[in-house]
């Protein structure tokens, strides 16, 4: 597994993919500079919450942050919208240019965070992307 740092960005089930590398992550005992940016409807749909919540206190560089895009709880700390340039930014940042990227949620989050993440200067060979959703017409 490499160490570079890494960025994963999740818009709903696209997650369960990126779960895994976590999950393979924690096992390995890596420790790279990970951070997965997650959005999800309401905070009770954010799908692994409670296991990723956990892996993120060990305080082994893995840092997650929600995007809650439909409602927000009392006193909610996180983003408030939808994934956007300025938000891969301020996610980015700690992580730098040289961060591998992978990025899984349906179509139109997918094209908004991997053009982003070009825009921000992440060179196009270290983002990977899977979408899903309708497709054709």
């Amino acid at each position: 597994m490499a160490t570079e740092p890494l960025f994963l960005v999740a818009g709903g089930s696209g997650v369960v993919p990126l779960m895994a590398m976590l999950r393979h992550r924690a096992r390995a005992a890596v420790g790279n500079p990970t951070r997965l940016l997650f959005s999800s409807r309401h905070l009770e749909e954010v799908i692994y919450r409670d296991e990723l919540d956990a892996l993120a206190a060990t305080g082994d560089g893995l840092e997650v942050v929600y995007t809650l895009t439909r409602s927000q709880p009392p006193g909610w700390m996180g983003f408030a919208r939808r994934i956007d340039d300025a938000m891969i930014g301020e996610v980015l940042a700690p992580l730098g240019s040289s961060a591998r990227s992978f990025i899984c949620g349906p179509t139109a989050l997918v094209e908004v965070a991997a053009n982003a993440l070009v825009r921000l200067g992440l060179p196009g060979d270290r983002v990977r992307t899977e979408r899903f959703g309708p497709t054709g017409t």
